[in-house]
């Protein structure tokens, strides 16, 4: 029997083909053929929302060639991805090769993982298209359909072309804008701690921190008050007057789901949730390992299932016997629990084979592959082990009435922590009695210590912390806003729109997002509302259960939405239109100035346009007068005209421009103050299509010279090249090298401020 098989992905086809005999055709349909048209709305909304599928631009040869080869076979396996996207694909390719051979032949094909043994079995046992899953994810397309193409235009209309609305990527950036206002309204408050460092008859000396007054928790507010207690304390006694011992059991973490993968990758490994998926995507569809040719090294990646298969189980199980020991293996596999939407049918993210460790095939694969298959791996074989067990202890000291806590803890047996652990997030506070690692000394109730230093520190309470990607990803899933498999393109687009920006890796709104979010808050209060989102996402998944039809979900959404969307047409301000007048005068001219709204925010233009094309930035006081921003001049000349350069933003910040403008219109980035070792021109600092920061030589395209880490203008004192240059990274945080890799020179910066090292 002839089979064609048609996948979504050349590579996933790639792999799977090498793992079928010569009576199989494998093709990829390269993502989806067919979708709504995008010159027009394309949903009938007097017809129950019929949805109107046209082939995508581009996908004529595509579909020419699947059809060829379903003439030739006896039946057509479709296995594109297990879930919703990918079921709407195998819906579309079904269609597209029903003319070619008969329905009663077209199959699908389920599985989650791409492996010789997983591929076999899965077409031994073909099932049909899940028309609910299809539904659900029809739901989905016209209601982002509805939302973009309807509120979309109206932005055009009323604020600036380009700019789009979203029904998910909206309330990230609301989230986003009221994290920042919570960070504005917040209002720090002093508090002080005050340690003692204490001695026992043996080492090693201990610090306890000031916990209690008589009992009753106290709150240091202020340098007065520690002074008080600092004078209480005068020639105390510090006595022990508790000592608590207890074995604690910190247990393993599940394998990970998509959003928990996102978000450590990013907290472990700096990646964005785009790059995560980018690379667990090749992970997944099959690397060239050697002499076992292409496999899929791990399972699907888009889950909310922490389910292990009993295989996968029994592997890692004989695995950690003998590489760790059988202290490390639980009498029976852990069982963790899924998040009530998860597909049972599904599985965690794990390695296909936990005998391939990492470092077995690390020459194989790309340096982003390793760290991406490195931390599957070892949170996969962690979740399997026996948890680790900590001795702590915990002594209250007393003095004077005053209460004094230390604690200490020894990791007494690792367990899974001999492979993995955690990282914390950014919002999550260690809890009080929490104890540090690190040894105290023998303690006994009645014990009688040496004060050796009491150390009073001054604190002020933290606003709560802006977003990074893996924050914001952890918050957009804890509120059931979205998919875990949309978040990286939910945040690629909030950047791509200039809604929110990225600073020192955490997310800020622009003013143009904070203008769209006050807008569609006012406009469109459902649609930004954070419950009534993951409430649809709860009707999106009772229709691919079929318990709802995916019309009436529609249909109740839109009902509201169609009334809000008449009133912010006739009501929301025309602010591409709304001139506001000032006192200052143009420079260039003389007539006054203006405020207008532009594509990078707000900015004087003077009210004589088109005649004067003059435009400055401006400022706000206190008072919330107007005043034009004073200019920055530069020591740079244009190399075009030889005028002064001066310091311009941008969409991406700074740069620098003629002074000349608009006679002359050359910039170029910021400069360094480094001069290119190729061909002397300046590097200056640009952005990347992606909006990553890179440095490169001012001449280019002529000089190609380039840097992805930021020059520092001294000589290296070991090689003697012209430069050194700043990198981070999250262990050893900022560190000055040589930009020649094979000098290997490297330095901690001292921080500012700080006192001079003696001799």
């Amino acid at each position: 029997m002839k089979s064609l098989v048609i996948v979504e992905s050349p590579a996933k086809a790639k792999t799977i083909g090498k793992y079928l005999g010569k009576d199989y055709t494998v093709k990829a349909s390269v993502g989806h053929i067919m979708d709504l048209p995008k010159s027009k709305l394309g949903v009938d909304i007097e017809k129950d929302f019929l949805p109107t599928y046209i082939q995508i631009k581009g996908k004529a040869p595509v579909v020419k060639e699947l059809k060829s080869a379903a003439k030739k076979a006896d039946r057509v396996l479709i296995a594109t991805d297990p879930d919703r996207e990918g079921e709407a694909i195998a819906s579309h390719v079904a269609e597209v090769v029903s003319s070619a051979v008969v329905p009663e032949a077209i199959y699908r094909v389920l599985f989650n993982e791409i492996t010789k043994k997983a591929i076999l079995q899965a077409i031994e046992q073909p099932g049909k298209i899940d028309v609910n899953k299809v539904d659900a994810q029809q739901a989905r397309r016209v209601l982002d359909r509805l939302v973009g193409y309807q509120i979309s235009p109206l932005l055009w209309k009323k604020v600036r072309r380009g700019l789009s609305a979203g029904r998910v990527q909206s309330v990230a950036v609301r989230l986003i804008c009221e994290r920042e206002e919570e960070i504005k309204a917040f209002k720090p408050e002093e508090f002080w701690s005050l340690t003692a460092l204490l001695e026992g008859a043996v080492p090693p000396q201990f610090e306890a921190k000031l916990l209690k007054k008589d009992e009753e928790k106290l709150r240091v507010r202020n340098n007065d008050e520690v002074q008080q207690i600092l004078a209480a304390l005068a020639g105390a006694s510090y006595v022990v007057s508790r000592v608590e011992r207890k074995e604690r059991r910190r247990n393993p973490v599940p394998p990970f789901t998509t959003s928990k993968l996102q978000q450590e990758a990013g907290r472990k490994l700096g990646f964005t949730a785009r790059r995560t998926m980018g690379v667990a995507q090749s992970l997944y569809e099959g690397v060239d390992i050697g002499k076992e040719g292409t496999v899929g090294l791990i399972t699907y990646m888009r889950t909310d299932s922490t389910r292990v298969s009993r295989e996968a189980q029994d592997e890692a199980r004989e695995l950690i016997g003998k590489k760790y020991g059988a202290a490390f293996l639980p009498e029976k596999p852990p069982v963790y629990a899924s998040a009530k939407t998860a597909q049972e049918a599904h599985e965690a993210i794990r390695p296909t084979s936990a005998m391939r460790e990492p470092d077995a095939i690390k020459q194989h694969l790309e340096p982003d592959q390793y760290k991406l298959y490195k931390l599957v791996w070892n949170r996969f074989i962690a979740s399997q082990m026996n948890p680790a067990i900590i001795d702590q202890t915990s002594a209250d000291i007393t003095a004077k009435g005053y209460i004094f806590r230390a604690t200490g803890s020894v990791v007494k047996f690792p367990g899974f922590m001999a492979v993995y652990t955690e990282e914390k997030s950014e919002d999550q506070q260690p809890a009080e009695d929490e104890a540090a690692e690190g040894l105290l000394p023998p303690l006994a109730d009645g014990q009688v210590l040496t004060l050796l230093k009491l150390d009073p520190k001054q604190h002020f309470t933290q606003p709560p912390p802006r977003f990074s990607e893996a924050l914001l990803v952890k918050t957009l899933e804890e509120k059931g806003i979205g998919r875990p498999s949309t978040y990286a393109a939910i945040i690629s687009t909030i950047q791509d729109r200039d809604y929110v920006e990225k600073v020192e890796n955490k997310f800020r709104p622009t003013e143009l997002g904070e203008l769209v979010n006050k807008l569609l808050v006012q406009y469109f209060a459902n649609i930004l509302d954070v419950e009534f989102t993951a409430r649809l996402e709860s009707e999106l998944d009772k229709i691919e259960e079929g318990e709802m039809k995916w019309v009436a979900a529609v249909r109740d959404f839109y009902g509201p939405f169609a009334k809000d969307l008449e009133t912010a047409q006739s009501e929301m301000k025309n602010l591409k239109a709304e001139l506001t007048p000032t006192d200052i005068a143009c420079d260039k001219c003389g007539k006054p100035m203006v405020i207008k709204w532009g594509r990078n925010g707000q900015f004087l233009a003077c009210s004589g346009y088109p005649d004067c094309k003059n435009t400055k930035p401006f400022v706000r006081t206190e008072s919330g007068e107007v005043q034009a921003a004073p200019e920055e001049t530069t020591d740079e000349l244009c190399p075009k005209c030889n005028s002064p350069m001066v310091v311009k933003r941008g969409r991406f910040g700074k740069f620098l421009a003629c002074s000349r403008y608009p006679e002359c219109n050359h910039t170029q980035g910021m400069s360094t103050g480094v001069t290119c070792p190729e061909d002397g021109g300046k590097i200056v600092e640009r952005r990347s299509r992606f909006g990553k920061v890179f440095y490169s030589c001012a001449n280019y395209p002529n000089c190609k010279f380039a840097l992805w880490y930021k020059p520092v203008p001294r000589p290296c004192p070991q090689c003697g090249a012209p430069f050194l240059v700043e990198k981070f990274s999250k262990k050893t945080g900022i560190t000055i090298a040589c930009y020649k890799k094979e000098c290997g020179y490297k330095e901690i910066p001292v921080p500012a401020g700080a006192p001079e090292p003696s001799e």
